[in-house]
């Protein structure tokens, strides 16, 4: 078929072919690569992370040394599964401001990736699965002791303390110092001061770490009315108060040695690794002691410094009964 148009330079008139109907464009769903994607990251595997890396570390202070494989197993993948079902609650839970922070913005619930029905049924099978596996492999204390974290952080956390008060991550940090408890009991059965040292430890480096982190957000804690400290004070006032558990936390990470009796390896390490926190806590004061706001503050230096500090003290803290 053919249609005729005409020149308009001249009187001659031209065929062209009509234009072929195109054919519609099949609309597909999600692969399954983007489905377990959308899942994994509800369990927020970064935080996961961070939380393995202090349990561990307690299991070979726990063991005086290696502890055994199949308990260490055992242990972190009951710890994968009870944070991961935390997390994906508190997805469900704060996706109303997750859409709106610039943050968090491209997490699942936010981009409709998953539905809020479906990631709850999610975080709910994980976190039963997490309590029978580790009360089956490792030990009811543990798994009782993992429970309790997750309740505290989705009740205690998440629906009353993040939205109410500039108190919000000091206490919900809490649980996030579980898995000290729980490394610790998953070899020995039974809790003593050696693990609540450490839980101290991370108790004190919740709120530097966070207030670092919200210090470069502000304006999306803000426009969500959520009163993180940098919210609420001043950067100087802020910036005071990190450096205050700072403080805090390189003393009492020091208390390990006579507690637990350490060799050499981790009171050196701890020395060391709290000087130079010291240091980013000072130095992010002396530059909102300068008027600095926003980014000349620099507040993310003090942030990923802050995961390695945790990282390389916790190993430290599992080489020292290997080698003393």
């Amino acid at each position: 078929m053919f249609v005729t148009a005409v020149d308009p330079r001249s009187a001659a008139t031209t065929s062209y072919p009509a234009p072929l109907p195109t054919d519609p464009v099949p609309v597909t769903g999600p692969s399954v690569r983007d489905v377990i994607k959308a899942y994994v990251g509800l369990t927020k595997p970064r935080i996961i992370e961070l939380l393995l890396i202090t349990t561990v570390p307690v299991m070979f202070l726990a063991a005086g040394g290696v502890p055994g494989l199949g308990v260490v197993a055992a242990t972190l993948l009951g710890g994968i599964l009870a944070a991961g079902s935390a997390n994906t609650i508190n997805c469900v839970l704060d996706r109303d401001i997750d859409e709106q922070m610039r943050r968090t913005r491209r997490r699942p619930l936010p981009r409709h990736a998953v539905s809020p029905r479906s990631a709850t049924i999610f975080g709910v099978v994980l976190g039963i699965l997490a309590t029978i596996e580790l009360g089956l492999l490792v030990n009811w204390l543990s798994s009782i002791l993992a429970l309790a974290a997750n309740a505290f952080y989705v009740f205690g956390y998440t629906m009353v303390l993040k939205r109410r008060t500039v108190q919000n991550i000091v206490w919900g940090g809490i649980a996030g110092c579980f898995p000290t408890l729980i490394g610790w009991t998953a070899v020995t059965n039974e809790l003593a001061w050696t693990p609540f040292v450490l839980f101290a430890v991370v108790f004190f480096w919740t709120p530097p770490h966070t207030w670092a982190l919200a210090m470069r957000y502000r304006e999306d804690y803000a426009s969500v009315d959520v009163p993180m400290l940098p919210v609420v004070a001043t950067p100087v006032a802020t910036a005071r108060q990190i450096l205050a558990y700072s403080i805090v936390m390189v003393i009492t990470s020091l208390a390990l040695w006579p507690v637990a009796g350490t060799g050499f390896v981790y009171p050196l390490a701890a020395v060391v690794l709290g000087v130079v926190f010291l240091r980013e806590a000072f130095a992010l004061l002396a530059r909102a002691n300068t008027g600095a706001e926003g980014p000349a503050l620099r507040p993310m230096r003090l942030f990923h410094f802050s995961n390695i500090y945790l990282a390389l003290l916790f190993i430290a803290a599992a080489i020292d009964p290997v080698l003393h």
